[in-house]
C-alpha cells in the first residue's frame, strides 16, 4: 500500500484582531516532506502514529508538508493558497496512491475562503478520484461543513476537552483505515446537527459521562467503528457553525443515522448544563486571597490564545494589583515589545516597563510598574503531554510580590513547567493566573489546591446569544430557545 499523509491546521477567531500570514505557520510548526519531528503537535499526530503503521505493515509512507499555526485570527490568503497548493503539488507527485491521512483543526477561515478545510478536502478527492480512502482526524472545536462530509470518508475527532487524546484518536483514524484498506470493513459516516453550541469540558460532568458512553459504544458494538462529537467553535462566524455527532459503522448506514441522531438530541437535552462555573475577576481574586491553601489557579479562562485571543488581557493582574496580592504568578501576558525592551535591559536591570492591553477593547489598562527582569530566555517551551509548546522569547519580570512572564509566541498555558522554564516554582506560589479554557486542567489539576474559572473582561466573544455574529446561522441554541421541537422536548 501506498499512504499519503500531511497535516494543515489552525483555529481562527474570527473576531480576533490578530491575522495570520505564512510567518504565523513558520513560527508554530512547518515541516517539509519528512521533517516533522518524532513528536506530534496537536494537529499532527496522523503523521508520527502514521510512520508507526507504515513501518509494521511494510507499507509505504508519503509524507507531505506539515504546517499549523497557533490560533488567532483570519487566516491571509496567500498563506492558505500556499500551503494548501504546496501539498496537493506532493499528493499528485505521490500519485497513485491508495489512501490520503490527514490531520486538519477544522475550525480555520481564510480570506476568501469561509470553509478552507471543505475546499482543501475536496480537491484532495478530484486529485485521486473517488475509489481512493480520505480520512482525517479533527479538533472538535471545528466546523463540520457539508463540503468536508461529502469529500471524506470518515473523520474521527478528539474526544478529550482538554484534548489529551489526540495521539489515541489518531490510532483509531489509522485502524480504521487500515482495516478498511485491507477489506475487513466498509466505514460509513452519518452526521447528526446537534442545531446548538456549547462548551463541553470533558474533566466534569455531564460530558465526561458522555464520552465514557461513546466509548463504552465503540467497544461493545460490533457495527459501530468510532463516536465523535463536534462541539463547535463559537468564536467562529462562520455559516455552519454549530454542534454535530458523528457515527461510524460498518456498513449499516440506518444504524449509524439513529445512533448519530438519538446522541445529538441527548447532548442537546442538556444544553447549558456543561460550561464550567464562572465567576469575575473579583469574586476569583478575593476568593483566591482568601484560601487557607496554595496555589489556588485562575483560569483567565476568555483570554486564551488557544481560542484565538493575543492572551495580553490585564483584567485578572490588576485586580490582584489593586487588592495587594502577593507571592502570584502570572503565566503569560503576550507582549513582544515589552520582551523586546526586557532583552535589551539583560537580567537583573531594574527598568520602568508598560506592558499588556494593547490588542484590544475588553482586555484590561496596560500595566506600569518599576520591574526587575529576574529571567530571560530565548526560546521558551512548556510541556503539553509528550509533545511541546513554544512561548518564548520571553522575560520573567518581578514587582511588589508579583511575578508575570511576558512572551513572544503567543499560546495558551498547557502545563506548570510553562512557570518552572522561567525560573518559577509554581507548587511554592499561592495563586497562580493562566490563559487558558480548559487544556490548562489537566496538567494544573495535579498541583493545584483549588481551580477558579475567572470569565473576566470581554478579549472572547463567549456568550453565543448576544454575540453579533454576521455569518453564523440564527436558527440554533442559545440564538433560539428549541430548535428541534418536539423532537427535543
Amino acid at each position: 500500500m501506498r499512504i499519503f499523509t500531511a497535516a494543515l491546521a489552525t483555529e481562527t477567531n474570527t473576531f480576533s484582531p490578530i491575522c495570520i500570514d505564512r510567518r504565523g505557520f513558520e513560527e508554530s510548526l512547518y515541516a517539509p516532506p519528512g521533517m516533522h519531528p518524532a513528536t506530534p503537535t496537536l494537529c499532527t499526530a496522523p503523521i508520527t502514529v502514521g510512520r508507526k503503521v507504515a513501518a509494521e505493515k511494510g507499507w509505504t509512507l508519503i509524507e507531505g508538508t506539515a504546517a499549523w499555526a497557533d490560533p488567532a485570527g483570519l487566516v491571509n490568503r496567500q498563506a492558505y493558497e500556499s500551503l494548501r497548493d504546496e501539498i496537493l503539488d506532493q499528493l499528485r507527485s505521490a500519485l497513485p496512491v491508495d489512501g490520503v491521512v490527514l490531520g486538519l483543526h477544522g475550525a480555520m477561515v481564510a480570506d476568501g475562503y469561509e470553509d478552507p478545510e471543505g475546499d482543501f478536502l475536496t480537491r484532495v478527492r478530484d486529485i485521486v478520484g473517488p475509489g481512493v480512502l480520505l480520512c482525517a482526524e479533527l479538533d472538535p472545536h471545528s466546523h463540520l461543513t457539508a463540503k468536508r462530509v461529502a469529500a471524506a470518508d470518515f473523520f474521527v475527532v478528539f474526544k478529550e476537552f482538554p484534548h489529551t487524546d489526540f495521539v489515541d484518536r489518531a490510532e483509531d483514524l489509522w485502524r480504521i483505515a487500515v482495516d478498511t484498506l485491507e477489506g475487513r470493513i466498509t466505514p460509513v459516516m452519518s452526521v447528526f446537527d446537534c442545531r446548538m453550541i456549547d462548551v463541553f469540558p470533558t474533566s466534569r460532568e455531564p460530558m465526561r459521562s458522555f464520552v465514557d458512553k461513546l466509548m463504552t459504544v465503540e467497544a461493545t458494538d460490533p457495527d459501530v467503528l468510532s463516536l465523535s462529537v463536534i462541539h463547535g467553535f463559537m468564536a467562529g462566524d462562520v455559516p455552519e457553525m454549530g454542534a454535530k455527532t458523528i457515527a461510524i459503522t460498518n456498513g449499516v448506514p440506518e444504524k449509524g443515522a439513529r445512533l448519530a441522531r438519538e446522541l445529538g438530541l441527548e447532548l442537546f437535552a442538556r444544553r447549558g448544563t456543561f460550561r464550567s462555573p464562572e465567576i469575575d475577576e473579583k469574586q476569583a481574586v478575593a476568593l483566591a486571597m482568601a484560601a487557607s491553601k496554595g496555589p489556588v489557579v485562575i483560569a483567565d479562562m476568555w483570554d486564551n490564545p488557544g481560542g484565538g485571543t493575543a492572551g495580553d488581557a490585564t483584567v485578572v493582574l490588576g485586580e490582584l494589583i489593586a487588592r495587594g496580592a502577593t507571592n502570584v504568578a502570572v503565566g503569560t501576558i503576550w507582549d513582544p515589545v515589552a520582551v523586546q525592551i526586557c532583552m535589551a535591559a539583560g537580567e537583573g536591570a531594574e527598568i520602568a516597563l508598560r506592558f499588556g492591553a494593547k490588542s484590544a477593547p475588553g482586555t484590561g489598562n496596560p500595566i506600569d510598574a518599576r520591574v526587575k527582569i529576574v529571567r530571560l530566555v530565548p526560546a521558551a517551551e512548556m510541556r503539553f503531554g509528550e509533545s511541546f509548546a513554544v512561548f518564548g522569547p520571553a522575560a520573567h519580570i518581578h514587582f511588589d510580590g508579583i511575578d508575570v512572564i511576558l512572551n513572544t509566541v503567543r499560546v495558551q498555558s498547557y502545563d506548570p513547567s510553562l512557570f518552572t522554564a522561567m525560573g518559577i516554582d509554581p507548587t511554592a506560589r499561592h495563586i497562580l493566573v493562566v490563559k487558558s479554557t480548559n487544556h490548562f486542567y489537566a496538567a494544573f489539576s495535579q498541583i493545584a489546591a483549588e481551580v477558579l474559572y475567572c470569565s473576566a473582561g470581554t478579549p472572547y466573544p463567549s456568550n453565543p446569544a448576544v454575540t453579533p455574529y454576521r455569518r453564523a446561522r440564527r436558527d440554533i441554541w442559545p440564538m433560539i430557545d428549541n430548535p428541534h421541537g418536539s423532537e427535543a422536548a
